[in-house]
């Protein structure tokens, strides 16, 4: 296709490879969860969450260079989830069906970009010099108004739609029309797809149980994803479901970095 001489184009040549980058770190991210599923699994902790893997890579050997990246990252995948939404990149249109997705990138947005401001808050306490700055006073403040227990109700019932979609993404691989790649990548693509949105759909069910049943009895406990690996951990044949759901976050990060390569990021949008 020609390019229009006079049209300012500028943004979009940054834009995708800077939404390209989110989906990457969504990959770092559940790489880091995966390894901590397994790691549990074959121990006897419960593993952790996006905040863990997030503390690991801040505080890595690596992180001068790793947690900029990894912010920038998150910034990018926020932003691209918001002009998925907004600008119905995907022609998602205005049906009740149209609508719930959309507000699912919505939701996606403001999850990944309570992990950015998660990661700047450490690596700001990091770099405010010596002593014990506290990096967990975000994440206390975000804590108590998700504790509420009509906010719990909400945030359940997101939670339980969200886990749904996922499986059903996976099952009929509606994934496929938003990823530009040959049938024989594709082959693989959808091992990695199906496997990975199964496993985190049923996560994200198992987060809403405990949404909602701390909404509806009270219950103080948390609702995160390490409360709910601790959950699968204390099933029947926990170490087996865990690590089951290491390797399907395994898959999911592996569907995410596909996404970087192969994704469609349309930002023709105005």
């Amino acid at each position: 296709m020609s390019i229009a001489s006079n049209t300012p184009t500028g943004w979009r040549d940054w834009f995708k490879p800077f939404a390209r980058l989110g989906y990457g770190a969504r990959g770092a991210v559940y790489l880091l969860l995966a390894f901590f599923a397994l790691s549990a699994a074959l121990t006897t902790g419960v593993g952790g969450d996006a905040e863990d893997a997030v503390r690991f890579i801040t505080q890595s050997t690596a992180s001068a260079i790793l947690t900029p990246l990894l912010m920038i990252s998150l910034a990018g995948y926020c932003s691209w989830r918001i002009v998925q939404a907004v600008f119905d990149t995907d022609d998602h249109g205005f049906t009740p069906k149209g609508l719930a997705v959309r507000s699912g990138l919505i939701g996606s947005a403001a999850t990944y970009g309570f992990l950015l401001l998660y990661t700047f808050s450490i690596w700001w306490g990091a770099n405010l010099a010596s002593g014990g700055g506290s990096s967990d006073g975000f994440a206390s403040t975000a804590a108590a108004f998700i504790g509420a227990g009509p906010v719990s109700l909400i945030i359940g019932s997101v939670f339980v739609i969200v886990g749904v979609a996922h499986i059903w993404k996976a099952i009929a691989r509606k994934y496929r029309k938003y990823i530009d790649a040959s049938e024989a990548i594709m082959k693989w693509i959808d091992i990695a797809a199906i496997g990975g949105l199964c496993a985190r759909g049923v996560i994200f069910l198992i987060i809403a149980f405990l949404f909602l049943r701390r909404g509806f009895a009270g219950q103080q406990e948390d609702a995160s994803l390490s409360d709910a690996l601790g959950f699968i951990a204390g099933l029947p044949f926990g170490s087996f479901l865990l690590g089951a759901t290491g390797v399907g976050f395994l898959l999911f990060s592996i569907y995410s970095f596909s996404e970087a390569v192969w994704r469609r990021v349309n930002v023709d949008i105005g």
